[in-house]
């Protein structure tokens, strides 16, 4: 039986490369062959919707260098988590666009850190028209795999008032950029289920994909119903993947809890969750295959340091061998000749 081929997804553009998110990362994605990119998505305080990783932006952009906007700097609560910074929400996008990208692990990824400061921060509508041109331009479809963050957060930021509801955004964003009517492969995927629902219910033509997580609640559940919500690995199991059967198109999985390493670091999978998600009718996404030691699973470690390549093929071999039907890559270019037979 020939070996299924996934989707090798260009995570946040090519940021083994390129600083994330930044226009050269999905530029370079486009050259090297991806089916898809992965563009996240945060809201301005005037409600455009920003592509950056987190709406905390002090790691990713040069927003601290701007003292006009140091008295921004400010600390917040997020989906449960107190972090220090600048939040996308206290700016407006005129704002937001004088901002430059760097790259997010710049002692990783030197090589990457040497275009920071010099592209700006792009909204989902430079992406998705990107991505239309890129389309036009290599000849082949790209898609888009549209991951929405803080659904809950953004809803209730302005305390409960005035906050934005980023369903109703996306939907307006993506009829008007005429990405709602089918004419290029779309995924839509968040950590929080009622916000995919909602976007269903709204009509919107896509593959819609549940993030879990290897550890933790999905924060719209835990903030209904507390310690009574389900863990990711409790709707990983199969008693849980019953309940999206029919809900969702797939799910996108941590590839931890594919490979499913114990404590120290060994392989002992991979893990049954993809079969068992394939046998619901669910697709199954992985994130995120790197090459670096840093990301890899103990046992694929090799010398050099964090930054240095490690045993990166006999990883993603296990990964492909179970039969993913898609996996978000920071390199491209490896991710396309790997995966692809």
């Amino acid at each position: 039986m020939p070996r299924p081929t996934p989707l090798v997804i260009g995570h946040r553009g090519a940021p083994g490369y390129r600083p994330e998110h930044s226009r050269s990362s999905y530029d370079l994605a486009f050259a090297m062959g991806v089916d898809a990119v992965e563009p996240d998505v945060v809201v301005s305080r005037d409600g455009v919707l920003v592509v950056r990783h987190e709406n905390e932006i002090s790691g990713t952009t040069d927003v601290a260098d701007h003292p006009e906007f140091a008295d921004r700097r400010t600390t917040k609560t997020v989906d449960g988590a107190e972090l220090t910074g600048w939040f996308t929400e206290d700016f407006t996008w005129d704002e937001l666009a004088t901002l430059r990208c760097r790259e997010r692990l710049p002692l990783l990824r030197p090589a990457s850190a040497s275009f920071d400061d010099q592209q700006p921060v792009l909204r989902l509508r430079d992406v998705l028209d990107a991505v239309r041109a890129a389309s036009l331009e290599h000849g082949r479809e790209i898609g888009v795999v549209l991951e929405i963050k803080h659904a809950t957060y953004f809803r209730t930021c302005f305390g409960g008032t005035g906050g934005w509801d980023i369903a109703a955004l996306i939907d307006a964003e993506l009829r008007e950029a005429g990405w709602a009517a089918g004419e290029l492969p779309l995924v839509i995927e968040s950590f929080e289920s009622t916000v995919l629902y909602g976007l269903q219910e709204r009509g919107i033509p896509a593959a819609y994909v549940y993030l879990l997580e290897a550890a933790g609640r999905p924060f719209d559940l835990f903030a209904a119903h507390g310690k009574a919500a389900l863990t990711y690995r409790q709707t990983a199991a199969p008693a849980g993947l019953d309940t999206l059967a029919g809900r969702v198109d797939g799910i996108s999985v941590d590839k931890r809890m594919i490979l499913a390493p114990d404590k120290l670091g060994r392989l002992t999978g991979p893990s049954p969750i993809v079969a068992d998600a394939h046998g619901r009718g669910l697709q199954v996404f992985t994130w995120t295959v790197r090459p670096e030691n840093n990301f890899l699973i103990g046992q694929f470690r090799g010398r050099g340091g964090p930054s240095a390549f490690g045993d990166w093929e006999a990883e993603w071999a296990v990964i492909r061998d179970a039969g993913v039907d898609g996996v978000f890559v920071d390199h491209p270019d490896l991710g396309v000749e790997f995966f692809r037979p």
